[in-house]
């Protein structure tokens, strides 16, 4: 029996700890924080409860081949909502889009707003779910290793989608600014600008449209209890404090790691942390990456998060909301090129507890706010403070509803936050950009080529950032280990 730990509780992790103790292992997950989940940790506050990271359910079908594999489904754990309306965009006043939960209702809508665009958009979702069968059921589960992993008979077939980005595709086939951003949209889960990803990405639009919105009751934290459960049942060991302060290589293999001063032996270590961190945990000579190269790459946003409860009921908004009232290219480009703080954010809204009681107490509303902003900016209360007032004044302008006097708390967290509680690389929030240069063989390799028994899981990885993916980064590392 291998004794295998694993640095780290976020989905990546909590999924490899579950495959390789499946398979007979002595698996330890050692977490920094003082709850498991990493970026996914809940914050609980005067009957308010808030998902810290991760808010939007998609791509239901990850979730539930990954507890098919352990001959469990879904609703063992926890109990699902498919929302609907899924989310809503909202351009300015009196003017919002509500995304549906079938194609043909948001077809019809396309239609209403220019003429011919229904028809074109069930034909652009067929193709992104052709695209999406390729991509979800075959190529993210290849770990990396070489571009020949990409070349199949499926993919040759649709080379031109990797030669042109999805910018591009979608601006070929609509006109309207409101439909172009609400199609690019998708792309910010992956973290790059339209212009920068290529086209086949577009697969993302049939993980909104075709598969849906969904809400674990309870929040997204149920699917980390959920998985922690299995992994439990499993034999997998937990401990939450337990910083890692050094691995610990002999001879260019991996004997253990030091945590809290206490030295724990080893054959194997997945580390699921921030992989710059993780590689200074190293001495110098076995790691495989220079601060020059990470310096080089191109990292997906950061965010400046509010956790806000309110005395009231929000009215006219529903569980998902994006605030698409400013110019999109102008914010991404304060993200990708200038790196500073946006002039006009868009923003999102979450409020969880217009779908789920469960979220706020009865007559109250759970409201969390996020602004997507470039790595490694200033982060000052002074900041923090000048967008929190930024954003309510839009909020309130375009919901047309009093929302200061209700705050009851607003606790907020940024870039700083992300550096200390995750030792992020420049406090990034979602790892690094799905562009063209940093797809599979081109990303930041699973297992190190200096250490023996090293190997590396998450958002920093394949397949890239998101909750699907981060299931999936675990199962790809696990596969390599077995």
């Amino acid at each position: 029996m291998r004794e295998i730990i694993i640095i780290g509780s976020g989905f990546s992790s909590l999924s490899a700890a579950c495959y390789l103790a499946k398979n007979g292992n002595k698996v330890r997950v050692l977490e920094k924080n003082s709850s498991l989940g990493g970026r996914a940790r809940q914050l609980k506050k005067d009957g308010f409860t808030f998902d810290m990271g991760p808010s939007w359910y998609w791509m239901p079908d990850v979730f539930d081949d990954f507890f098919n594999d352990f001959g469990r489904s879904v609703s063992d754990y926890y109990k699902l909502e498919r929302l609907s309306p899924g989310y809503q965009v909202l351009f300015g006043k009196n003017e919002s889009f509500a995304i549906e939960d079938n194609i043909s209702k948001i077809a019809e809508k396309f239609e209403d707003i220019e003429e011919g665009s229904g028809i074109k958009l069930k034909k652009f979702i067929e193709s992104a779910k052709i695209n999406y069968e390729i991509a979800v059921k075959d190529l993210v589960f290849r770990p990396g290793f070489s571009p020949f992993e990409l070349v199949t008979k499926k993919t040759i077939k649709k080379i031109n989608l990797f030669l042109t980005n999805i910018r591009a595709q979608v601006e070929k086939k609509f006109k309207d600014p409101r439909l172009r951003s609400i199609l690019q949209f998708p792309v910010l889960f992956l973290g790059a600008k339209p212009e920068n990803t290529p086209a086949f990405y577009n697969f993302m639009n049939y993980a909104d449209f075709g598969l849906g919105t969904w809400h674990p009751e309870g929040g997204m934290y149920e699917i980390v209890k959920a998985m922690v459960k299995l992994g439990k049942s499993l034999g997998v060991e937990y401990s939450t404090s337990s910083n890692i302060e050094e691995i610990i290589v002999e001879d260019a293999k991996v004997k253990g790691v030091v945590t809290n001063k206490k030295t724990i032996r080893c054959d194997i270590v997945i580390s699921g942390a921030d992989y710059n961190h993780s590689e200074k945990l190293l001495p110098k000579k076995y790691r495989q990456y220079t601060e020059k190269y990470w310096n080089k790459k191109t990292f997906a946003p950061s965010s400046l998060l509010f956790y806000i409860g309110l005395d009231t009921k929000i009215q006219n908004l529903c569980h998902h909301n994006l605030f698409f009232d400013v110019d999109f290219d102008s914010h991404a480009s304060s993200i990708y090129d200038e790196g500073k703080w946006p002039e006009k954010p868009l923003f999102y809204v979450n409020l969880p507890s217009i779908s789920d009681n469960s979220m706020a107490p009865k007559g109250k509303e759970a409201c969390f706010v996020l602004i997507p902003i470039a790595p490694g900016l200033e982060d000052t209360p002074e900041l923090r403070d000048k967008y929190y007032n930024i954003v309510m004044d839009r909020f309130e302008n375009i919901t047309n509803q009093k929302i200061r006097d209700k705050v009851l708390f607003s606790e907020s967290y940024c870039v700083n936050d992300f550096v200390k509680d995750y030792n992020s690389f420049k406090g990034n929030a979602y790892g690094l950009a799905n562009t063209l240069f940093q797809t599979a063989f081109l990303r930041p390799k699973m297992k190190s080529k200096k250490v023996d028994g090293l190997f590396f899981t998450g958002q920093l990885t394949v397949p890239g950032p998101g909750v699907p993916p981060a299931i999936i980064s675990g199962k790809i590392v696990s596969k390599l280990i077995l």
